[in-house]
Formats: C-alpha cells, structure tokens, sequence
C-alpha cells in the first residue's frame, strides 16, 4: 500500500527538527501536557500582525496611520507582561511600530492575499502555512512575512527560511504566477530583507521538508502503534498569540517529572497563578518509544512551552521569565 501524505505545516517541520521530544508535546501527546504562562513578546507579535491584517481590510479612505494604532490599541494582547504599567509602555511602543510603517506603504496597492493559507503536496507530504501578506510586483509574487522581534536580520535569515521558501511554491502553484523573492520586513528597523530564490534553490528546500517529513512520519507511526492515535491538536485561550509565533518560544515554568509523569507545583515566574494553566503531565512512555522523540537541549529550552516536563532543559538553560523576551 502507498503511505499516506504526511500533513504538516512548516512550524511542525521546524519542531522536528528543533526538538523531537517538544514536537511530541506539541503534536502527539494528547491531552496535551499543560504549558507555562505566554509570553509578553509573543503578544506584542500577535498584537502588531492582527492590526496590520485588519488594516488591509479596512476601506481606502481609512488606510491611515491612525487607523492602524486604533486597531492595534482595540486588539492589544496584554498576557505575559510584567504587570499593567509594562504592558501600557508597550503598547505605546507597538502603536509607533505600525503607524509608522503603514505610513510608508501606498493604501491604494492592495495585495492579493494578506493572513492566506496556501498549500501544496508532493508524493510525500502535504503542506500549508499562512503567509503574512502576499503582493503582486510586475508579473510576479512575492511573499511578506513581518518581523517585530529585536534581533537584527540578515539576507541568510530570509535565504535559508523553509517556510518562506514552502509559501512561495505554495503559492505560485495555486495561483499559476511565479514567485521567487520573499522579504522579511523588520518593523522596529524598517529594514526590508530580500532574497530572491531560483527554482533549484526552492527545489532544495522542498526536497529538505520531504526528508524532515520521512523522519517525522516514521516517528509518528511508532507513537500509533506504541500509544495510540492522538487526538486533535488543542488550541491555546491566547490562539492569536501563538498562531502568530514560532513555537519554540514560550513561556517558561517550573515542575518536576520529565516525560514520564503528571508536573507538580510551581508557578511558571513572577505574576502567580494568574497566568498559569492547568498542570497536565505528559504520559508515561517506554524508553524506546522516549529515545525516538529525544530532547536536545541548548539554550533555547529556557524559552520552551513545556520546560516543566523536560529534566534535560530544565538542566540545560535558566528559567526565563515571560517579559524577558522584550527589548527593554
């Protein structure tokens, strides 16, 4: 018989290949084991994308950089913060952020796709993600995706995005128009980092999610056959949040167990128990079935969700707290 498409999107790829055992927390294991508290600069993120996306939506006439700080102020995210006099310091910040750079676009240049879902399939997988805004220049597309985090980018960053480069042949195969270049467009800078890919070069990265998609298949199906098949994939009370994130990056918190038992206690930081979720402990797995979705910790375990069920992370970085994330 033909194996069956392996469904996924470039962020689970991304957490395969980040950290098998949080790809199992994320997508497998249900009901899911229980995460820290958000993070204050996944809302600032969430909170800036949503009002870009709405003010595309609005009428010509309103297109203004008035118009975007409204929006970003009636949607503003405040989970994760430190507490109300941080949260309203950012808000300020992030209201700067998209009025001034709505203030460099032409409102009567609407795109021809802005927060849309795209997707494609080979003989091995079949692959979707949403693409941030999506313009027509010329006779081409190009694909926008909106950067607010502090780091400063590079050409390598937009050169070697997978999910840039699955948004483009997404795209171009669903709407028959090429698409090439994809930009990276670095709101606290003002930066805009193009790459311009070939077909081999798109060629490559699809090749690349075909072989992460082999090794998470097979990994899948030995989870089946050990536990069963896993529920649907339950979404966070913040869902614009962390739709709008990397799921790398979370909140961080404290517990015991790793992925043998229920986690106990602990708040994930300062804040209590007003930002903390219920405590569900991954299940108990064999140590075959935990040597197939082995952690590898590194520094970025500080930042993860499901630090709590993880010894080895927990061991391998200092506990972050959820506003440690923003540029202050």
């Amino acid at each position: 018989m033909p194996r069956r498409l392996y469904s996924c999107t470039p962020s689970r790829l991304n957490a395969w290949l980040d950290c098998r055992r949080r790809y199992r927390f994320t997508y497998l294991d249900r009901p899911q084991p229980s995460k820290g508290p958000g993070w204050a600069h996944n809302s600032v993120g969430a909170s800036v994308h949503n009002a870009l996306a709405a003010w595309w939506r609005e009428p010509y006439e309103r297109r203004t950089p008035l118009t975007a700080a409204i929006l970003l102020t009636n949607g503003w995210i405040t989970e994760g913060f430190r507490d109300a006099d941080q949260s309203a310091q950012w808000l300020g910040r992030a209201r700067d952020l998209v009025s001034g750079y709505v203030g460099t676009l032409d409102p009567s240049d609407d795109p021809v796709g802005v927060e849309r879902t795209v997707a494609t399939r080979t003989k091995i997988i079949a692959v979707s993600g949403r693409i941030d805004r999506l313009d027509r220049r010329g006779d081409e597309l190009v694909v926008v995706d909106y950067k607010t985090g502090r780091r400063p980018l590079t050409q390598d960053d937009a050169r070697s995005s997978l999910a840039l480069a699955i948004y483009a042949i997404a795209a171009s195969r669903m709407m028959r128009t090429p698409c090439h270049a994809v930009e990276l467009h670095h709101l606290p800078t003002g930066e805009i980092i193009e790459w311009r890919h070939t077909d081999e070069s798109l060629a490559r990265h699809l090749g690349r999610a075909e072989e992460v998609g082999v090794e998470a298949a097979t990994a899948d199906e030995r989870y089946r056959e050990v536990m069963g098949a896993p529920g649907p994939v339950r979404a966070r009370s913040s869902g614009a949040a962390s739709s709008r994130t990397s799921s790398t990056t979370s909140a961080p918190a404290l517990g015991t167990t790793g992925s043998g038992g229920p986690a106990t206690g602990g708040s994930g930081g300062p804040g209590g128990s007003a930002g903390e979720r219920p405590h569900v402990g991954p299940p108990a797995v064999s140590s075959e079935l935990d040597a197939v979705f082995a952690p590898n910790p590194g520094p970025i375990c500080g930042w993860c969700d499901f630090r709590r069920h993880c010894p080895e992370g927990m061991a391998a970085a200092p506990e972050r707290r959820p506003w440690d994330g923003l540029a202050e």
